[in-house]
């Protein structure tokens, strides 16, 4: 069977049938979402960055891996971006249904693996829950839920501290990744705005609370940001943009490597449980 395309719905039912029968045999389903990014960049970054640098990683994965990317899920779970236009949000138990249903499905068919590959912060959370469920409702299959920008140790020579810690969306990061890949989807404004940028604006969390972190609380969007930024865009750039791509897809390239490498789980893991 010819990996020449990792994309599974290029196959046809027998190369399915033969593509799950290998040994280890893995899918890996992008996860995005269609929401507001700011008045510079598109309702599809994140599904974009997901889609992008997974393409990437498959390409430098050697071709014996059995590991092939699902159709992308594009719509999310996005109700803190809800008060500006163009964001479209699918309910929580509709996506934990989806992953449940599609996930005991490619289960059923023979597939070893399941990963994840999220690129939208605010359903982190979400597809964590949804990936025990299905977890235990089809043991024999791994499920990894992962988020693209968790644990890429470069990201801290890349990013001062405040846009590490802080820039949570359409910030200095994402629109230099854009700017990167596709700089015709970026549009000319360079907003500064959030919770650290307008004090009028701003609802500022009790002493030893935050936005995200150890002890968050449920924000929205329009509590915190007039422009639906929150972060700073001033020094953004294609070139820092570039520097972001090749760390994310150097992470990711260790770790599938990693992955596709082992024999976890093993074989016999579900007679356990």
């Amino acid at each position: 069977m010819s990996r020449s395309s990792r994309r599974f719905d290029h196959f046809s039912w027998p190369q399915v049938q033969e593509a799950a029968s290998q040994d280890g045999s893995t899918l890996v389903w992008p996860f995005g979402a269609c929401e507001q990014h700011g008045p510079h960049l598109p309702l599809v970054t994140d599904i974009f960055f997901a889609e992008r640098v997974l393409a990437a990683v498959l390409e430098r994965l050697p071709a014996s891996f059995p590991v092939w990317m699902l159709p992308s899920q594009a719509l999310g779970f996005s109700p803190e971006h809800q008060s500006f236009p163009g964001t479209l949000s699918l309910s929580a138990s509709l996506v934990n249904q989806m992953v449940l249903e599609v996930g005991a499905q490619l289960a059923a068919m023979g597939f070893r693996r399941l990963v994840l590959f999220n690129a939208h912060g605010g359903q982190i959370g979400l597809l964590q829950v949804a990936a025990r469920q299905l977890r235990a409702k089809c043991p024999e299959m791994a499920v990894l839920p992962c988020f693209l920008w968790s644990g890429v140790d470069a990201l801290q020579a890349l990013l001062p501290d405040g846009e590490r810690e802080r820039g949570l969306h359409a910030g200095l990061a994402e629109t230099s990744l854009m700017l990167g890949l596709a700089p015709e989807l970026v549009g000319s404004d360079r907003p500064q705005d959030g919770e650290h940028h307008d004090p009028a604006l701003s609802i500022t969390p009790p002493a030893g609370w935050s936005l995200e972190g150890n002890a968050p609380y449920a924000w929205l969007m329009e509590d915190l940001s007039k422009s639906g930024v929150i972060g700073d865009t001033r020094e953004s750039s294609a070139e820092l943009g570039k520097q972001l791509e090749n760390a994310l897809v150097a992470h990711w390239l260790n770790l599938f490597k990693s992955l596709m490498e082992s024999q976890w789980p093993p074989a016999n893991q579900s007679q356990g449980l």
